[in-house]
C-alpha cells in the first residue's frame, strides 16, 4: 500500500484566504471542509469557493480532498453536485455509521461520474459515533472507493456522553479498534484530531500512540501541525519497498506504452505511480 496518509488537514470551505494558502501547503491530503466549519447559511457560498478552487487543482501540491456534510443533514446530494467535478480527488464523509448511508453515496456518485466522464472518486469514511465503531469493518469493506476510515474522537465523546479530555479513556477501544478493522480491509486509517494548538510536545505524544496503534496518519487543523506529524508517520521499510516495485514496474509499463499493469495481481496505474514517486520522495 504505497501512498502516504501522514497528514489530513482540515480547510474551512468558505474562507477564500485559506483555500487560497492551502496551494503552498506540504499536508499529504488538504481537505476543503463544508462541515463542521461551515454555518448552514453558508453553506452554499462555501461549495461555489471549493468548486472555483478546484478548477486551479494543477497549484497544490497535496491531494484534494473535500469534507461533505453528514449522512443525516440532507446536504449531501447538493455537496455533491458541486464537488464531483474535476480536480477532486476524494471525499471524505463524516459521521458514517452503516454501509447503506455509503451505497446512497456512492450511487450518486456513480452518476455524477458518468454524466461528467470521470474517473471514480474515492471515499474517506469517518467514524464518529458508536454505532459506527461497531461497523467499521463492514463500512471499510463495502466498497472498493473506501480508501481508509478517520477517526472522530469529540463526536464519539459527545455520543457516549464522556468529557473530553488530552487521553480520553472513553475513547480508547474505539481508537484501537478503528486501525484494526481498516487493515483487515485492506485501508488505512487515521487518526483523530489533536486540539490543542500550543502543545506540540502533546501533539507528537498523541502522534506516537497512534502510530503504535496502526493509524497511518492524523487528522490536522492547522498548517503548523505538519511537521511534528510527518516526523512521526515516516514511511515504514514495507511502503518503501512496495513503492519501490510500483516504481519500477509502471516504468516498464510506460516503456511498453501501456496505462497500467499490476503487481501482485493489483492493478497500478498513474495515480499509483505518482503516489509512489511522493513516498519515495519523503523517505529521502
Amino acid at each position: 500500500m504505497a501512498r502516504l496518509l501522514r497528514s489530513l488537514l482540515f480547510v474551512p470551505g468558505n474562507n477564500s484566504r485559506f483555500l487560497e494558502k492551502a496551494k503552498s501547503l506540504q499536508a499529504d491530503i488538504v481537505c476543503f471542509d463544508l462541515e463542521d466549519s461551515v454555518p448552514l447559511v453558508e453553506k452554499k457560498s462555501a461549495r461555489n469557493l471549493i468548486k472555483n478552487a478546484l478548477k486551479n487543482r494543477s497549484e497544490y501540491h497535496s491531494e484534494i480532498y473535500v469534507r461533505t456534510n453528514s449522512p443525516v443533514s440532507g446536504l449531501i446530494p447538493d455537496d455533491l453536485l458541486d464537488i464531483i467535478q474535476k480536480g477532486v480527488d476524494g471525499i471524505v464523509i463524516p459521521k458514517v455509521n452503516t454501509v447503506n448511508e455509503i451505497k446512497k453515496i456512492e450511487k450518486i456518485m456513480l452518476g455524477l461520474e458518468k454524466k461528467r466522464k470521470l474517473k471514480s472518486i474515492e471515499i474517506i469514511a469517518s467514524i464518529e459515533s458508536s454505532e459506527g465503531v461497531v461497523n467499521a469493518y463492514l463500512i471499510a469493506s463495502c466498497s472498493k472507493r473506501i480508501s481508509a476510515l478517520v477517526f472522530g474522537v469529540f463526536d464519539l465523546l459527545n455520543d457516549l456522553g464522556v468529557e473530553y479530555t488530552k487521553k480520553p479513556e472513553g475513547a480508547a477501544y474505539s481508537r484501537a479498534k478503528i486501525p484494526v478493522d481498516a487493515r483487515a480491509a485492506g485501508k488505512y486509517a487515521i487518526d483523530a484530531i489533536w486540539q490543542d494548538l500550543d502543545d506540540v510536545a502533546g501533539l507528537e505524544q498523541d502522534s506516537l500512540v497512534a502510530k503504535n496503534l496502526g493509524y497511518a496518519g492524523k487528522s490536522i487543523i492547522h498548517p503548523n501541525q505538519v511537521d511534528t506529524v510527518h516526523k512521526v508517520f515516516y514511511p515504514t521499510s514495507a511502503e518503501i519497498e512496495w513503492a519501490k516495485k510500483v516504481v519500477s514496474a509502471y516504468d516498464v509499463a510506460k516503456k511498453n506504452k501501456k496505462g497500467a499493469t499490476t503487481i501482485d495481481g493489483k492493478m497500478i496505474d498513474e495515480v499509483h505511480y505518482k503516489r509512489a514517486i511522493s513516498l519515495l520522495n519523503s523517505a529521502k
